[in-house]
């Protein structure tokens, strides 16, 4: 394993204490990255295949950024407060049951473990040790694969994706305002998607997946969407006089 693999593999391993909020935060800031990146470089090409000025290019660039930022937090909130209150359930659940029957949960418990393949003797030892520590914590655990401790926030969420979004956003903003006219459209292709290899890449590295494969979709994808607006905007574009 090389050192990045290595480093990828520590970065995913679940024994990390607040791991599912750390990768919550990047997940939902990379992918943040991506859709200002792609969303608002299509937006501001597209008005620049219409028109050589420059307040239509950043009315609308500035108008896709706070709509998109705001898009990206809100759906971000919504999703992850869903996952959220379903996680707290079946916490609620699995506390309610071992109220009820404690010694039903603990044979339960010895099971799971044996099923993971203990030894009977092992698997009641190790059973009853965890259930002395913490007996929810080591059911949530085992049945679940939840830790009460660790359950993501919808408000670290979407700030991080309405600010991931604001960063990416303002790459394309900024090149298509600063260059010339002759040359911004095609910088701009050229400096996007160079940030959505590296936003692949890294959303990649952070799932554990295959990098190029990611920087491939990615870069293509980016690709077909600035091209597709560029040709509605130069199509059009004789409206604008």
């Amino acid at each position: 394993m090389t050192g990045a693999q290595q480093s990828g593999a520590r970065l995913v391993e679940p024994h990390a204490g607040g791991l599912a909020q750390r990768l919550n935060w990047l997940r939902a800031g990379v992918l943040g990255a991506n859709d200002g990146i792609v969303s608002t470089a299509a937006v501001v090409v597209g008005v620049a295949g219409a028109t050589a000025a420059v307040p239509p290019v950043f009315l609308a660039g500035a108008a896709a950024l706070v709509g998109g930022a705001i898009s990206m937090a809100l759906g971000e909130y919504v999703s992850v407060s869903s996952q959220r209150d379903g996680e707290k359930a079946l916490i609620e659940k699995e506390r309610g049951e071992l109220k009820v029957d404690p010694d039903g949960e603990f044979e339960e418990l010895v099971g799971l473990y044996r099923a993971q393949g203990l030894q009977p003797d092992t698997a009641r030892q190790v059973a009853l040790e965890l259930t002395q520590h913490d007996a929810l914590k080591a059911h949530l655990s085992i049945e679940l694969n939840i830790n009460q401790d660790d359950v993501v926030s919808p408000w670290h969420a979407a700030l991080a994706s309405a600010l991931a979004f604001t960063i990416g956003a303002v790459l394309p903003m900024l090149t298509i305002l600063l260059l010339p006219h002759p040359v911004r459209i095609v910088w701009t292709f050229v400096a996007v998607l160079a940030a959505l290899a590296v936003a692949g890449y890294t959303a990649a590295w952070i799932g554990g997946s295959s990098r190029w494969r990611a920087v491939v979709r990615t870069t293509i994808g980016g690709a077909l969407a600035l091209g597709a607006t560029f040709l509605v905007g130069s199509l059009f574009g004789t409206g604008f006089g």
